[in-house]
């Protein structure tokens, strides 16, 4: 029988192609996420516990956990599964990239303590008040014009001024 003898650099190249062939996302049976989508963006927590870690892997430290569905978050960077975020109060971390919901949502005013705000009727400041938020309040964004946005949660549907809100953009539209 004839013996074939490799070069070790040729044996060192094979190995190596072998272990990433091995470690892929696509081995391992999972899709590797190429979202196309702009970062930073908006989203919100899909669900009532996340666990957000100190880097893009579960092997990181739980740093922190949101106990509450539904709360906007900014995306601020993605590495294949993983999206870091940023909550309103500037808090950072990972969390893998089902937990997050493409549904938008806002808070009123998160940074003002104690204060009330307007919702209006209809997009004008001369419209009639329907309610008072208070500064906090959880809302879905229905739809944003860059200026007005048509917000609702329990008990309450109407406009607030876009400036008074976190999880969208200044000058954002929202269909």
């Amino acid at each position: 029988m004839n013996k074939i003898e490799f070069p070790p650099r040729t044996i060192q190249a094979g190995l190596l192609l072998a272990m990433f062939i091995v470690h892929s996302p696509a081995a391992l049976g999972q899709a590797e996420i190429q979202t196309g989508l702009p970062v930073p963006r908006f989203a919100s927590l899909k669900t009532e516990k996340v666990n957000v870690r100190g880097g893009p892997s579960r092997g990181h430290e739980v740093t922190f956990i949101f106990t509450r569905a539904g709360l906007p978050v900014e995306i601020t960077a993605e590495a294949e599964n993983w999206r870091r975020i940023r909550d309103a109060e500037g808090s950072e971390g990972w969390v893998f990239h089902s937990l997050l919901s493409g549904r938008r949502m806002v808070l009123v005013a998160p940074s003002q303590r104690n204060v009330s705000f307007p919702l209006y009727a209809n997009a004008s400041r001369e419209a009639r008040v329907v309610a008072e938020l208070q500064s906090s309040v959880l809302a879905s964004a229905k739809n944003c014009d860059g200026k007005w946005c048509r917000v609702s949660g329990q008990g309450f549907d109407g406009y607030v001024e876009q400036q008074r809100l976190w999880g969208v953009y200044p000058n954002e539209t929202i269909d």
